[in-house]
């Protein structure tokens, strides 16, 4: 890949395989897509409407925050020094490297929503729903994407959080996720269009529902 050097590290470690299956029974929501497509303005009502209900599970990221995100809300916004040393201390699920960023899923996120209960949300990018979707872990996998590259410009340029570079990183990227996606539809359980944000946010929360129904029957018992 010219410009975009990705890569993810991904493997069986002790610890990890009972991260996904210590849930009580309560599958965690893995949700991917394109950044721009929606999958974040999603993911903010439904723990806003539903508090009690989910769990987000924050990621490290080396990138610098952008203006209203919050560390240990958004991301937890980590030096590379310190992102490395997590590495060489096996403290990610799965890791990868965008542009000149790294970003991460740590154990111990996972494990501090598991502990509260909640269904786990995770948010990952392709390689890392590919690598655990191969590993067998029990997960809902929902990809959320724009309804064209078109669009997914359009949104990326209304934000103003990128420079012009970046902005043509992420098109490459999201342009070839798409094709794995096309030639690999088996990787998600459930495909969501977001051509407007009601009818793809009512999609979402009906993939969902078992678990939340699941969940809500523990609370009532």
């Amino acid at each position: 890949m010219i410009g975009i050097v990705f890569t993810i590290i991904f493997s069986i470690r002790r610890g990890i395989h009972h991260l996904f299956f210590n849930m009580n029974n309560i599958c965690p929501i893995v949700i991917s897509g394109p950044s721009g497509g929606g999958k974040s303005t999603i993911l903010t009502r439904a723990m806003k409407e539903y508090p009690d209900m989910f769990g987000f599970s924050v990621s490290n990221t080396t990138r610098q925050p952008r203006e209203g995100e919050q560390n240990g809300v958004h991301y937890w916004f980590t030096s590379k020094y310190e992102m490395e040393e997590m590495i060489k201390n096996n403290e990610f699920i799965e890791y990868a490297t965008f542009g000149s960023n790294i970003y991460g899923t740590s154990k111990k996120a996972v494990e501090t929503v598991i502990k509260t209960g909640k269904i786990c949300i995770l948010d990952l990018e392709l390689q890392g729903v590919r690598s655990i979707k191969n590993a067998n872990f029990k997960a809902k996998f929902i990809l959320i994407k724009a309804p064209t590259i078109e669009e997914l410009e359009k949104r990326l340029r209304a934000r103003n959080t990128e420079t012009e570079e970046s902005l043509q990183l992420r098109l490459k990227h999201a342009k070839e996720d798409m094709e794995v996606v096309d030639n690999e539809p088996h990787l998600f359980d459930h495909i969501i269009v977001n051509d407007d944000f009601e009818n793809a946010y009512n999609k979402f929360m009906e993939c969902i529902k078992d678990e939340i129904k699941q969940l809500q029957s523990r609370h009532t018992a």
